[in-house]
């Protein structure tokens, strides 16, 4: 199967959210085509499909514009979320304690390439 796929790739950095949350969108996602991902996405419940939504859009026109490729064509060949730097904060509580707030982010990933959606 030595069939030549050029792959792009679009990154999202720093989304403030927790990569747990983006994974389970990414999850049912991954491998399936352009269209089917977007109309999966469209009808999740998940806060995590705002961003997802941008980032396959991104890189389909990234793909169509800048390598000349058919929209209709692509497929979501990888999408991971990898854990971005923590935004640390405190919550004042009762006595003069504090309490740590832990604000995760994450760098999501998506890339695309022709092949034929099965």
């Amino acid at each position: 199967m030595a069939t030549d796929t050029k792959e792009v790739k679009a990154i999202a950095r720093f989304v403030r959210m927790s990569p747990f949350k983006v994974r389970r969108v990414l999850d049912q996602i991954r491998g399936r085509s352009y269209r089917e991902a977007l109309i999966i996405l469209e009808f999740m419940p998940y806060r995590g499909c705002e961003p997802v939504l941008k980032l396959i859009r991104s890189a389909a026109a990234n793909a169509e514009h800048n390598n000349g490729l058919d929209r209709t064509k692509l497929v979501i060949s990888q999408a991971y979320a990898d854990q971005g730097p923590v935004l640390k904060r405190f919550q004042p509580r009762a006595q003069g304690r504090a309490y740590q707030i832990r604000k995760p982010t994450c760098h999501i990933t998506v890339a695309v390439a022709t092949g034929a959606a099965e």
